[in-house]
Parts: C-alpha cells; structure tokens; sequence
C-alpha cells in the first residue's frame, strides 16, 4: 500500500485533482487516497438511484414494473438523463434517496435536488459497490442479480474507465459519470465506479476527479489510476 501511495502522489502533481478507493472482498483489504474529499457525482450517482429503486421494490415485496425495468436500463446501460430524472422524481427525489443512503450505510454522501451535483466520498462509492454484492446486506438475491446484470453490459460507449483494468476472464462493472462543470471554467468532472469479478477476484474501485480540460483527458487520468491500483496491490 505504501508504494501506491507513493505513486499516486507523485501522479497527482502532474495531473488535476482525483481521488482513489479499492475494497476487496475476498482478503478484506480496503485502501484509499484521499478516501473521504468530496467530489460531485456527474452520473455515478445513478448506481444509487439503482440501489434505491431496488430498495423500494424490495419494500414493497415486488420486483420492479416494466417502466421501472426499462428505465434503470436505460439509466444504467446509456447513462440516459432523461431516465434517471424519471426514476429520480418517481422515489421522490433527493430525501428518498437520501434516505436509502442510510440504509446503504453511505454517511458521506449528500444527495442534491439537481442529482448529477450531489456529493460524494470515493469511500462512500467502494461501500455502495460492496452493498450492490454483500449477501448479508440490505439487497436482496434478486436486486443483486440485476444490479449486475445492468452494470456488466453497458454500451460500448460507456465501457471505459474501470474496465481498463480488467484482465481476461474477467467480468467488469461499471458506471461512469463526465460533466463540464460550468463552475470550474467548464472544465471536466470524470468520475468512474465498479467491480472487477472473476472465481478469484472480487475488487471494487472508484476513481473521483475534477477539473479537467477535455473528457477524454479525464479519462486517460482516471484509468491510469486504476492501473496503478493494479499493479500495486496486486489484486
């Protein structure tokens, strides 16, 4: 871990502001840099929209409608905004999902009426991906499933950032968020969150940055991140 942090601080002198938190499931490990700065979400906010529209199904004791069904998959698998202010609305916006923040254990994440602006830890994104898998956790076998399902077939254009990590066999998650926030001179928020999974692998990774000067830009910063987190623990 010592020799990631080294590398990483070394990289981020060279580049804008990032944030990095790995979980393995499997040995326990968990290791951050810069674990609880807050960042704005850009569309990796979705993953808790997700979370909470499987939630409240679960309360309810159904499985999602069909308009509930198609419009996570277009949330997820499209990053779709149009999908995610729908199911955004239909909860009952920033309170609901706040509230099953709570029971998702998130306590550094600070959801906003416009919900591509809320706040979050790399912290709080390697537990949410966690609770997505933990058998002991609020979600059940069924939410699981298809939380997995949507985030291990994302759209080619929306298959980058952790993925790059991905070695053969190996079965990525996902979910990105990009944004030109025009508070920051409109430069680029790039935000990527997911799980690396095979018989012997079981790693969540989120990679939080800001101020970028174009997304593709971002993206390279962000993935070489998660390459270094690789290469350094081994995972």
């Amino acid at each position: 871990m010592k020799a990631l942090t080294v590398a990483l601080t070394k990289y981020a002198a060279t580049v804008p502001e990032f944030s990095v938190a790995v979980l393995d499931r499997r040995t326990g490990q968990r290791y951050a840099f810069r674990g609880s700065e807050r960042y704005e979400t850009a569309s990796v906010v979705k993953v808790q929209v997700l979370a909470c529209l499987l939630l409240t199904a679960q309360d309810a004791d159904r499985a999602l409608t069909a308009s509930e069904l198609s419009l996570a998959k277009r949330m997820i698998r499209a990053s779709d905004n149009d999908a995610t202010t729908a199911l955004f609305n239909h909860l009952g916006q920033a309170g609901a999902i706040g509230a099953c923040n709570k029971r998702l254990g998130l306590t550094q994440t600070r959801v906003s009426g416009s919900w591509g602006l809320t706040r979050t830890t790399v912290d709080d994104q390697v537990k949410l991906l966690g609770k997505l898998v933990d058998k002991k956790g609020p979600l059940d076998a069924r939410s699981r499933k298809l939380a997995f399902d949507l985030m291990s077939t994302v759209q080619p254009d929306q298959d980058w950032g952790v993925p790059v990590v991905a070695r053969a066999g190996e079965i990525p998650t996902v979910k990105n968020g990009w944004l030109p926030r025009s508070t920051e001179g409109n430069r680029w928020i790039i935000n990527t969150v997911g799980r690396v999974t095979d018989a012997d692998t079981d790693v969540s990774v989120a990679v939080l940055s800001h101020g970028h000067g174009s997304m593709p830009a971002g993206i390279k910063v962000v993935e070489k991140i998660a390459k270094l987190t690789r290469l350094h623990l081994r995972y």
